[in-house]
C-alpha cells in the first residue's frame, strides 16, 4: 500500500477528514491522494498557493512573517497547514514550501522544503509539526520526495506504527541515517 493510501486509510478508520496546501509541489499532493480509489471520503479539497501572496490570500499566513522571511520557512509551512485547515473544514491540514529549483528562493538553496501538518488538539499534532528537509536531486526528484515527506509526517502523526516499522527497515537497508 503506498503513502497515499494508507494516510487516507488511517483517517477514515478515525473518522477524519485532510486539507492540503501546496506551493512547490504545485498539486501533486492532492494528485496522489485523489489518485487512491474512495479518497473522497476523506479529502476534502487541496488550495495550491504558487505565488506568495496567495499563501496569505487564500491560507492567512501573516504577511509580515512572509516579508520578513519569505515563503521558505517552517512557520509559513505551519500557518499554510493550519489554514487549509481551517479554510476547508478538515480535521488535518498538511502543507509543502520550499524550493524545487533550478534557481535559489528567498535566500534559501535548492532543496530546502518544509512540510506541515495541523490536526485537532489531542491528536497527536496538537497545534502542528514541521519536517525541515535538506533534498537532493533534480526538479522532480526534490518534489516526488517533498511529497511522500509530507504523507509520511501526517501518518507519523495518526500513530502509524508501521511507518516507524519502515523507516528503521529502511535505515537498516541503506547503511544507517
Amino acid at each position: 500500500m503506498n503513502e497515499a493510501a494508507r494516510v487516507l486509510q488511517l483517517l477514515a478508520e478515525r473518522g477524519h477528514t485532510l486539507a492540503v496546501a501546496e506551493s512547490l509541489t504545485g498539486g501533486l499532493v492532492a494528485a496522489e491522494l485523489t489518485g487512491v480509489p474512495g479518497a473522497s471520503k476523506t479529502f476534502r479539497g487541496s488550495v495550491t498557493a504558487y505565488a506568495t501572496a496567495l499563501k496569505e490570500q487564500l491560507l492567512g499566513v501573516d504577511g509580515t512573517l512572509l516579508a520578513e522571511r519569505g515563503a521558505v520557512d517552517p512557520e509559513v509551512a505551519l500557518q499554510m497547514a493550519a489554514g487549509v485547515r481551517g479554510r476547508l473544514g478538515a480535521d488535518w491540514g498538511i502543507a509543502t514550501t520550499g524550493v524545487a529549483g533550478p534557481d535559489p528562493q528567498d535566500g534559501q538553496p535548492v532543496g530546502t522544503v518544509y512540510v506541515a501538518v495541523a490536526g485537532p488538539a489531542g491528536a497527536g499534532a496538537g497545534a502542528g509539526k514541521v519536517a525541515s528537509l535538506r533534498l537532493n536531486g533534480d526538479r522532480a526528484e526534490i518534489r516526488s520526495e517533498s511529497v511522500r515527506s509530507v504523507l509520511e509526517l501526517l501518518r507519523e502523526l495518526l500513530g502509524d506504527e508501521l511507518s516507524e516499522n519502515a523507516r528503521a527497515q529502511d535505515t537498516e537497508q541503506n547503511g544507517g541515517d
